[in-house]
């Protein structure tokens, strides 16, 4: 049939039809879904929609984030309904280190795509992101408990640096308090932290704890090891804490209700999150997120020491990507792009001018993983019995001792395993 079609006439048809196919609809670009964390920080938003902006004018992929909300628990239900949603619902994700674990099934392993990032990563960020050797998410945004505190207080009261030990930061706290006190705020508190029923109240216990010698929870050997003098000890001082130096209401604080304190200027010391580069070959000193009024000079240290020295929990998150995707290779270059966007930030921040003082920030400090890990899916639970005990010794409900032994009770009962000693942690 093609031979009985004129020449001209078949190279005009060709010529219609190549135009017709080139005047038709161009593709839809690739949108990625990213829920990627709550965040208390007040540029983080703005931050994360230029990255994304940027991907979109260097990649041609665009980027839907979708917010989510504050309770790490309530994170953990969104993002497993996400995942089940497959190509509709998420295609990489911003996980809390802690659900690694329990998310590991429903993502894929990254190390074969992404071996050389994750080689530059330092290698004690990764073991609570990799599930039987596999590297389900990369270290992204990640952080350790530090002390905040004002340089400004400390000099006109006499002190010369910020508090070594927790005996230190009473002293200190108390006679800063007192002293502004008497300039007529009568709201002003020496030092400030999260006491609510969350995730991290288990983060500021396992730092008191652990500081005191105290193990932390369940040891890497899954033995429970919270019923022990140390962990006692630890909870008792905090109790004592409220209504001397913290305010009563510190039991129902998280992170924002303690951060606004401090930026007003109603504390002394405040426990935060402090960021730490995760490159291997990246500086050692921290960086900070949040943007202080001008008026506002802050500091940061690592949290105090005691008979364990200094302890900071480590936290933050990864990047993930669904084994669901229906753009797998779009998400892993995201997750490339995310990780060079921020070593650059560091670096900016590194040589910029007007930094905080860092003091002795996460020098010789023991960084304590949750036993996220070693509980799996059943972390949750652990996580939630600890909250309730310890939360209990803070507003008076029970005593150390009894919440200590009910503790262990209930967390053998949800694990199966047996008890043990607390364990001693090396620094880093």
């Amino acid at each position: 049939m093609a031979d009985t079609i004129p020449a001209p006439r078949r190279l005009a048809l060709c010529l219609s039809a190549t135009l017709l196919a080139s005047c038709g609809p161009a593709p839809a670009p690739v949108t990625l879904n990213y829920p990627h964390g709550w965040s208390y920080l007040p540029d983080e938003l703005a931050r994360r929609a230029a990255l994304s902006q940027q991907f979109a004018r260097e990649t041609g992929i665009h980027v839907r984030d979708i917010p989510t909300p504050e309770s790490t628990f309530d994170q953990l239900a969104l993002y497993r309904k996400l995942l089940w949603q497959g190509s509709s619902g998420a295609d990489l994700l911003g996980i809390d280190l802690i659900w690694s674990d329990l998310l590991a099934p429903d993502l894929i392993d990254l190390q074969p795509y992404l071996a050389d990032d994750i080689s530059s990563v330092q290698p004690q960020m990764l073991p609570s992101y990799t599930v039987a050797g596999k590297v389900v998410a990369v270290p992204y945004q990640v952080n350790i408990g530090a002390l905040e505190y004002r340089p400004d207080l400390l000099r006109e009261y006499g002190f010369d640096h910020p508090p070594e030990t927790w005996d230190e930061l009473e002293s200190m706290a108390k006679r800063i308090q007192t002293g502004e006190r008497a300039k007529g705020r009568k709201d002003f508190w020496g030092f400030v932290w999260q006491g609510a029923q969350a995730e991290a109240l288990t983060c500021n216990g396992l730092e008191w704890q652990a500081a005191e010698g105290g193990g932390r929870i369940v040891e890497d050997d899954r033995t429970i090891s919270v019923n022990n003098p140390a962990t006692i000890r630890a909870w008792q001082r905090a109790r004592h804490w409220i209504g001397w130096i913290s305010p009563p209401g510190v039991v129902a604080y998280r992170e924002r209700d303690s951060i606004n304190l401090f930026d007003s200027g109603g504390a002394a010391f405040d426990r935060v999150w402090l960021g730490t580069s995760v490159a291997r070959s990246g500086p050692s000193s921290q960086f900070y997120w949040r943007n202080l009024e001008p008026r506002m000079k802050t500091g940061f240290a690592s949290l105090p020491r005691g008979p364990g020295g200094s302890a900071g929990t480590l936290g933050g998150s990864g990047l993930a990507v669904s084994r669901r995707s229906a753009h797998p290779q779009e998400a892993i270059k995201l997750v490339h792009f995310l990780m060079h966007a921020q070593l650059e930030a560091i670096e900016r921040r590194k040589n910029g001018a007007d930094q905080p003082e860092f003091g002795n920030a996460a020098q010789n400090v023991t960084v304590v993983h949750r036993p996220s890990i070693e509980t799996g899916s059943l972390y949750s639970q652990v996580s939630a019995a600890y909250v309730d005990a310890l939360h209990a010794v803070l507003t008076g409900q029970k005593g150390a001792p009894v919440a200590a032994a009910e503790l262990e009770k209930k967390l053998i009962e949800i694990t199966g395993f047996r008890k043990g000693p607390p364990k001693i942690r090396n620094s880093l």
